[in-house]
């Protein structure tokens, strides 16, 4: 199947435009217009305020990060580490209701990322000449 080897850099760029965006508009609405909300959701998860910051924050600029290809691996970490917090805080205890497949889904998107980075049709790929 060496034809679709060829595609596999497209393959990697859809997956960082699909977790990118995502990420940026989750990440965006809490920065920008929810936060407050938020760093209250935290407080009643147990967490401490601060981190609703810096989950936004790894939301916002991580997701910014995997779409353009810029330190994808850093920013899929920021993501996937968000999204281990948010599994086991919240989905685990409510599966069903919680929607666990998608924070799934997205987590193992980021994991990939983190392993195989930005691929050839990123920013990254230009400026260091590798993934």
């Amino acid at each position: 199947m060496r034809g679709l080897d060829r595609v596999q850099p497209l393959a990697l760029l859809v997956l960082r435009l699909v977790l990118g965006a995502i990420f940026i508009a989750h990440g965006y609405a809490k920065l920008f217009g929810g936060m407050g909300h938020f760093v209250q959701t935290a407080h009643g998860l147990g967490l401490p305020g601060w981190l609703g910051y810096l989950s936004g924050c790894a939301e916002f600029f991580g997701g910014l990060m995997v779409l353009l290809g810029l330190a994808t691996r850093v920013g899929a970490l920021f993501i996937f580490g968000n999204l281990v917090v948010a599994i086991w805080k919240v989905h685990l205890h409510q599966p069903l209701k919680g929607g666990l497949e998608f924070p799934l889904s997205v987590a193992a998107i980021a994991f990939a990322l983190i392993f195989l980075g930005g691929g050839p049709i990123s920013l990254e790929w230009l400026w260091k000449g590798k993934s």
